[in-house]
């Protein structure tokens, strides 16, 4: 196997370990911070999802399925503790206490979630904040905690993570510029993270540099069509993911996640059978955008569940959808040339065509049952 191969194989195949991986066949885990500063005090409102809870220290005590109102109060001094021991503020060089307040329970657009209340004395006017945050990267390093600081110099926004566990914040120097850079990152990341976002990117790749002919693929003769097949696919996908994202971020638009989640997961099945079995050929473009529309709304969960302020928001928008683009550049950047090379041989067509999208839309399907009947079909 000459050297393209070999990387194109590689590609693939970390594609379709990552893919596999069940914890990732769902909405990512978030968590959702407001924390409000005012001279030496800092209130906070933390938001944290029941399902993670669950996982982490256990709630349903009678092992039923559900989690009661009851089950809830009685671990309320856990959670806090739990939660609390994995946060912490620093209040110009010198630690915050923080101390818990009441719990209530809100829910979100993937769930239910309980809403931690607490207070900080920092014992002098507050002008520069660290936060350290370490919620569930024990067993989730996919897990984000998603921070909205308030203060009466504007309001400034974070995104925690496993590789970022700190986050730095001037009061003075609440900048639009920084957030607009965070959602920028986070826009790539989120791509990059979203394995059924990148299945879909590929199964609508993978026969872009073949041709349908006599009843079978063939390579394509010029790069020319490939790359115009190609740019028309990622711009209608992107037009098509842009609108309901700004829509569903705005609040003009909501659908329930689970039926987004589902959807999404069958958008990927059908674009890896159509490669199979195609039915679909002269207008893959028409299928990227009909599908991106749903995959839009997979991208403004996050977003919306934060509740940025109207300026913030539109500014999030655009670094996010950016962020997002950049991303799916990159996916196309790394494929799309070796795919190109390879594409006269069997390997590409047999091991990568059709190999690859058998796995894409199996893997695909079983992240559908789970979504749509809210199962597990592969133990956690």
């Amino acid at each position: 196997m000459n050297a393209p191969a070999v990387v194109l194989a590689g590609l693939l195949a970390v594609s379709g370990l990552f893919a596999s991986n069940p914890v990732l066949a769902h909405k990512p885990s978030d968590s959702y911070l407001i924390l409000r500063a005012d001279g030496t005090s800092i209130s906070g409102q933390w938001d944290i999802a029941l399902r993670d809870l669950e996982y982490a220290i256990g709630l349903d005590s009678n092992g039923d399925g559900q989690i009661t109102w009851g089950e809830l109060k009685s671990r309320h001094a856990d959670i806090a503790a739990y939660a609390l021991a994995r946060f912490s503020l620093i209040a110009d060089g010198r630690p915050c206490p923080l101390t818990a307040g009441e719990q209530l329970v809100d829910g979100h657009s993937d769930g239910t979630y309980t809403v931690l209340k607490f207070s900080a004395d920092c014992g002098r006017d507050v002008h520069k904040i660290e936060a350290r945050y370490s919620l569930f990267f024990d067993f989730d390093t996919q897990h984000k905690g998603l921070l909205r600081l308030e203060s009466a110099q504007g309001t400034q926004s974070g995104v925690f993570a496993a590789e970022r566990p700190a986050q730095q914040f001037v009061l003075s120097e609440a900048s639009l510029f920084d957030q607009f850079l965070t959602f920028i990152r986070e826009g790539v990341w989120h791509i990059w993270v979203g394995f059924d976002h990148i299945l879909f990117i590929l199964s609508l790749l993978l026969p872009s540099v073949l041709a349908y002919r006599d009843g079978r693929w063939q390579a394509a003769p010029l790069a020319a069509p490939v790359l115009w097949d190609v740019l028309r696919v990622v711009t209608a996908f992107t037009l098509a993911h842009s609108i309901t994202l700004s829509l569903a971020a705005l609040q003009v638009i909501s659908l329930p996640s689970r039926l987004v989640e589902a959807t999404i997961a069958a958008s990927v099945v059908l674009a890896a059978l159509n490669n199979l079995l195609p039915l679909v050929l002269g207008r893959r473009w028409a299928v990227a955008f009909g599908f991106g529309l749903i995959h839009g709304f997979g991208f403004a969960s996050v977003l919306a569940d934060l509740g940025l302020p109207q300026n913030a928001l539109l500014l999030a928008l655009v670094g996010f959808n950016l962020g997002v683009e950049i991303g799916q550049l990159c996916i196309v950047g790394a494929f799309l040339p070796l795919a190109f090379l390879l594409r006269g041989s069997a390997f590409y067509r047999k091991g990568v065509m059709a190999g690859g999208s058998l796995l894409i839309s199996l893997v695909a399907l079983i992240w559908f049952v789970e979504r749509a009947f809210d199962v597990r079909l592969i133990t956690r």
